[in-house]
């Protein structure tokens, strides 16, 4: 009954581990899988490195950064309607026919053509906004434009660090789950001589041979299948690193160097947790704002306007073979438009944005509430690891005590080949278990780090 539940608990580490193959499997199937040798010049990254390359190399960041120029260029031509705005125009006119007008004369119609057969205008009109509510108005909201493509922009590359990090994480879990079933196939190799050599002794029998040849024989696909989630994880982060998937890179780090720093780690309370920094919630706190300053800008619209008008134009005009007549003309006004009926409609649209509002307050308290409670699971996770990762340190390292005594009294006799495979697939758990503990916190601490806003 022990052998039986310890053969399970190897089944459920395993399978802890050939998750990552499940994983990344749907990546084989696009990109092409490329030789892993390393050569002598290739680079070491570590992972903040991988994060500064990401950040530096990824499109994202850059389509974000021209979504800000672009909203900045925007608030500019704002800038640029509140100038003076000079035009010149120039017109010419050439009558075809002759308007006439009939005069009373004594008694007698008189007909008298009016106009000359050609005329022309040249002018320069100028016009400048006063005092225009609307367009200061607008002027604020592209301010709050820029303000949220930058949360955007933020909220980039906060997701990307996370994407890096969780891709590096499962990258150091492939590789880490690959030593463990490569050493656990070495040891099978030299229990499997051992048990030959016993059998050409006639020590053993040929059945307790044929176990220890199946049992080799059946570990080969579980270290082909790690070997191929290494290569798999590795691709992965050079395509969010923006490289080359033949470029030349050593990802270094193991997911035991975390350990200490992860045991000796505070953990908050929920109730100490504050979302002021998390990018979603402030992204519609200045949704909310942009609606409050549309509103403004409906208001805005229906408040007098003064602007200041001139303009010099410079006209003449005569008939065809005669001296043209010239005639210079200015003047300098201003100009003040008062709406009247516009507040029927201007009720409807300010109730409208009313609704918008309270509809977007009430999205950022729902939002806030689920974030909670992805933050408390989040914190869960770190709590457990952290204790799993105690606990599976001791299994581990008494797992690794007991398969040493059991691989010295196979050697003496004292044991048979099935006590010490069964120390051997105990020990090879221990170890997968252990691994997965250390990923789970680094997972779960990435994304609270995510949610929190927090910036690398």
């Amino acid at each position: 009954m022990l052998k039986t539940q310890e053969c399970r608990k190897l089944r459920n580490g395993m399978g802890k581990c050939l998750l990552v193959s499940v994983m990344l499997w749907g990546i084989l199937c696009v990109i092409p899988v490329r030789s892993c040798a390393q050569s002598q010049d290739s680079v070491h990254v570590n992972l903040q490195k991988a994060i500064e390359i990401a950040l530096s190399e990824t499109p994202t960041m850059r389509i974000a950064d021209r979504d800000i120029q672009i909203k900045q260029q925007y608030k500019k031509e704002q800038i640029a309607s509140l100038f003076p705005d000079v035009s010149i125009a120039a017109n010419y006119n050439r009558t075809l026919l002759k308007q006439q007008m009939s005069m009373d004369m004594g008694g007698q119609t008189m007909n008298i053509k009016v106009g000359r057969d050609n005329t022309y205008s040249v002018g320069a009109n100028l016009s400048l906004p006063l005092i225009a509510p609307a367009i200061w108005s607008n002027l604020k909201l592209s301010s709050m434009d820029i303000e949220l493509a930058q949360e955007a922009a933020r909220s980039s590359k906060l997701e990307l660090v996370n994407q890096v990090k969780q891709a590096y994480y499962i990258y150091l879990l492939a590789k880490q789950s690959l030593a463990v079933l490569e050493k656990s196939y070495a040891n099978l190799e030299a229990s499997n001589q051992l048990v030959t050599s016993s059998y050409n002794q006639g020590m053993v029998s040929e059945f307790e041979k044929l176990r220890s040849d199946v049992a080799l024989q059946n570990q080969r696909p579980a270290v082909s299948s790690a070997a191929k989630s290494v290569r798999l994880a590795d691709m992965r982060l050079k395509v969010l690193l923006g490289m080359n998937l033949d470029e030349p890179v050593i990802f270094d780090g193991d997911l035991s160097d975390y350990e200490q720093s992860v045991l000796s780690a505070t953990m908050p309370s929920a109730q100490d947790i504050q979302l002021a920094q998390n990018s979603a919630l402030r992204q519609l706190d200045l949704g909310i704002q942009e609606l409050e300053q549309s509103k403004k800008i409906i208001t805005g619209a229906t408040l007098p306007m003064l602007a200041l008008a001139g303009a010099f134009q410079y006209s003449g005009m005569g008939d065809d073979g005669q001296k043209f007549n010239n005639y210079p003309y200015s003047y300098v006004a201003l100009s003040l438009q008062v709406p009247i009926i516009s507040w029927i409609s201007t009720s409807y649209k300010l109730k409208q944005s009313d609704l918008n509002i309270e509809n977007m307050r009430d999205q950022r308290l729902d939002a806030e509430r689920n974030l909670r409670v992805g933050v408390q699971s989040y914190l869960n996770d770190m709590q457990q690891a952290i204790e799993d990762i105690a606990a599976d340190r001791e299994t581990m390292l008494q797992a690794q005590k007991a398969y040493d005594i059991a691989k010295k009294q196979y050697e003496v006799g004292m044991n048979t080949w099935l006590d010490l495979n069964t120390a051997e697939l105990t020990l090879t758990s221990t170890q997968l278990t252990y691994c997965q503990s250390i990923f789970n916190y680094l997972t779960a601490k990435a994304n609270l780090d995510a949610t929190l806003g927090v910036e690398q």
